[in-house]
Parts: C-alpha cells; structure tokens; sequence
C-alpha cells in the first residue's frame, strides 16, 4: 500500500494573493496620495472610506457654494495598457487615467474635488503599480483634486499573467448657475481648439491592429515618426490635462457666462464629441484646414492604409478639447489659454442649424 503523504495546507498567498505585497505597496503610495491631500480632506487613519468636507466654512475656506452641484465620472485608459506592457512603459498610465476623467468633468464647469484609483490584476507587480499611482498623484496635484483612496484587486484566474485593468473615478463641483448648458451656445460663437498631445487614450486597438499588420516593433524606432524614440514611446505620450487651464479660465469670468460650450475630443472624434455640445437650433462650421494633424496620425494612417472618415471617426487628430466662446471673447480667451500653456487655434464658428458638426 503507497504511504499517504498530507497535502501543504493551502494559503491566500499559494492560491495566488499575497496579502503582504498588497500591504507594502499601500505603504509606498501613502506619502504619494497625502502630497495631494489639502484643507478639505479630514485626516482618517484605518479608515475604509476617504472623507472630504464642502466648503462652507468662511473662516477656512476662500471659496464659498451657494447652490453646489457635484459632478461625477467613470474612465479607463483602454487597450494603452496592452502596448503599456509590451513596451514595459507604465509611468503615464496614472496621468492618462485621471486626464479622462477630470478632463470630463470640466466641460460641465466643474472643478475637480476627489479621484479614486481600481487596479485589477492577475499578480500584483507593486514596482508598475507603485508606479501608476504615482503618476496618478501627480496628476492629481496639477489639477488640485484629492487622490483620496482607491482599490488594488488581486485576482489570478480572472486575469492572465502580466494582464491588468485600471479604472478611474472622480467627483467635482459646479455652482448651478454655473453648469455647462448646451442652450447656451449661440450662432456667431467661435470654436477654439486646444491642441492634444497624440493619440491620448482612445483607438488603441486600432492602434496595436495597425502596427500589427506592419510588422512595427513599438520597441523600436520607426524613421516616418521619431528616429530619437521607439514608436511605443511616442504612442504612450500621457493625455493632456486640459483641467487646470479651463478651471483658471472659468474662474477669472465668475460674472459674465462667456464660454457657451465645450467638449472633451475622445472616442468618437471631434465631430461626435463637439456635437455633445450643440443644441438642436444650431450647427458647428469647422474649418479641417485650420489646424496640422499631431505627426502621429498621419503616421499610423500611412501605415494602415486607414480611411480618412475613420480616422476622424477613433482619433482625436490633434485636437484634444474644444471651448465655445462669445465672439467678443474669443481673442482674450485664447490668450488667457496660451498663457497657461496651451495651443490654441480659432477653428470654426456657430451658425444655425440642426445640432451638427460640418467638417469643411
């Protein structure tokens, strides 16, 4: 008779969770998120849950709501986080995760107040999340929001080896009389477009397809785009942070209502996306000529063989947000946004219409 030798008894860590690694990369990301924290977060130590305070206290606040709306959001960064890793580039993941999210949020006029981070996982890596983190509260600094918590699920059999998924969520506010209405928006107002820094985070699958079928190495250099870097590289440039500029723009019109509209330019393009910001009275006239394509787009074109309408339909083609403004604004408004870092380009105006885009 075979002798009968017991099994190992099993563990959390041998079915594939170690509590400890989650336990240390908490602790590397603390000093991160607490960089973020100002007055309006209440200090909660072994809490499970962030706590934030409106600010209605005169004494300790500058900045007062009389009728404050919060504003919400949900966003991820997409299939980027597959090139991500066949690249090993992880540190823009975080910019690009709260980028999608406060970069929504102020097209309803709102400023951000709180973020909070979910990374799913097969096998956590603390090194590439410490990293996305990070990246995440730096962001978040830049756009005066609170990384007040998040969430890191260790999940094997859900998720492949090196497999991840990420989530953002983000909540602001606007005072009501303030909040983006689409009614607003009159013929004789004047598009302005800020220009993006590449693909963002929109179109990656069409992206990976592409350079698929071409047989390009991300890791790589490729002579049409950037000899200096490896195409993956230059295709993981983090979304820009439109927030900032557009919440010190709002704020320095606290009275007069000159920005009539605005949209955030992801999937769907510039015309999906601007038309969100139309009402059914009046169309937008944009000009195609007005602007250069960012140098990546026509590269991954070239390289696909991609239509033009499908080029415009996935990709933001170098237009990342868009601001409506009065006529008799516009002029200062884009100089109040070059001021603050941003390009900015008058390209098509308001005229009525039935709620389109007329891209010409």
């Amino acid at each position: 008779m075979a002798e009968h030798h017991p099994r190992k008894p099993l563990t959390y860590e041998s079915a594939g969770v170690s509590i400890e690694a989650g336990d240390r990369f908490v602790d590397r990301i603390g000093s991160a998120m607490r960089r973020t924290f100002g007055p309006r977060v209440i200090d909660n130590p072994g809490g499970f849950a962030g706590l934030f305070r409106l600010d209605y206290n005169e004494k300790l606040f500058k900045r007062n709501y009389r009728d404050p709306v919060l504003v919400a959001c949900a966003d991820g960064v997409g299939t980027k986080l597959k090139l991500a890793a066949e690249c090993g580039i992880y540190s823009g993941l975080g910019v690009d995760l709260v980028a999608m999210n406060v970069n929504d949020l102020v097209v309803q006029g709102a400023e951000p107040l709180f973020f909070l981070d979910y990374i799913a996982t097969g096998k956590l890596e603390p090194e590439v999340a410490a990293q996305i983190v990070e990246s995440a509260a730096e962001a978040c600094r830049a756009c005066g929001a609170a990384l007040l918590g998040g969430e890191t699920a260790e999940m094997p059999g859900v998720y492949a080896p090196g497999e991840m998924d990420l989530a953002g969520f983000c909540v602001g506010v606007v005072e009501l009389d303030r909040a983006t209405d689409p009614e607003r928006v009159e013929p004789g107002d004047v598009v302005l477009a800020l220009a993006s820094d590449g693909v963002h985070s929109n179109g990656f699958t069409l992206v990976r397809a592409i350079l698929e079928r071409a047989g390009v190495d991300p890791r790589r250099p490729h002579p049409d785009l950037d000899p200096a870097k490896p195409v993956g590289e230059v295709l993981l440039t983090p979304t820009r942070l439109y927030a900032p500029p557009i919440v010190k723009l709002l704020r320095e019109y606290k009275v007069k209502k000159i920005v009539s509209g605005m949209a955030h330019i992801t999937g769907g393009g510039l015309a999906g996306n601007l038309e969100r910001a139309l009402h059914d009275g009046v169309d937008a006239e944009v000009e195609r000529g007005a602007w250069e394509p960012h140098p990546v787009f026509p590269f991954l074109q070239n390289l696909g063989g991609v239509e033009d309408e499908e080029m415009d339909r996935v990709f933001n083609m170098g237009v990342g947000y868009c601001v409506i403004v009065r006529p008799a604004f516009a002029d200062s408004v884009a100089s109040k946004l070059r001021r603050s870092g941003e390009r900015v380009l008058p390209i098509g105006r308001i005229v009525r219409g039935e709620g389109r885009v007329r891209l010409a």
